[in-house]
């Protein structure tokens, strides 16, 4: 069995990132979708809630394509998570050439510390590209319009966050 990492701290759920996930369902016959707790970040979501959004939008895809779509919070070294869920593969989006230099450094150090895991890289669709949680919390925050980016699950859940909804 195929099993595949795709880790973030989904801080909301994207559609960047649903992508990256309907994409990886085709290399993989398990997919594990690593929430990542990293208080460094200050999520806006918290744990508990970021790992029911990302299930919860992952249940059809999960459906649709075959694959078992689990969701795995972790802490710890992202190859040792990798290790723990039994992956073989980590799964990594790209946006843009600045993702590739944190993610070539990311690769070169996990490559040291286990060679037995490869990473691939799959870009989002040029319709997603632009996506950033980040950026996507900031034009709600400042009362834009994020339909475009997040499902309609997510930006009722984000602007009910923010005292919008």
């Amino acid at each position: 069995m195929r099993v595949g990492l795709y880790p973030g701290t989904f801080d909301p759920i994207t559609l960047g990132h649903l992508d990256i996930i309907r994409r990886a369902c085709v290399l993989v016959d398990r997919l594990v979708i690593g929430v990542a707790i990293n208080r460094d970040k200050g999520p806006m979501f918290d744990l508990e809630e970021r790992v029911e959004m990302v299930e919860a939008e992952c249940a059809a895809l999960a459906a649709q394509t075959g694959v078992e779509i689990l969701v795995h919070p972790f802490e710890n070294l992202l190859i040792d998570c990798a290790r723990d869920v039994g992956a073989q593969i980590i799964v990594r989006g790209l946006r843009a050439v600045a993702d590739f230099e944190y993610e070539y450094q990311m690769v070169g150090m996990n490559r040291q510390l286990d060679d037995g895991i490869e990473t691939v890289f799959l870009m989002a669709e040029a319709q997603h590209q632009a996506i950033a949680s980040k950026l996507v919390k900031e034009i709600a925050r400042l009362d834009g319009d994020i339909s475009k980016f997040v499902t309609p699950r997510v930006n009722s859940q984000l602007l009910a966050r923010l005292g919008k909804a």
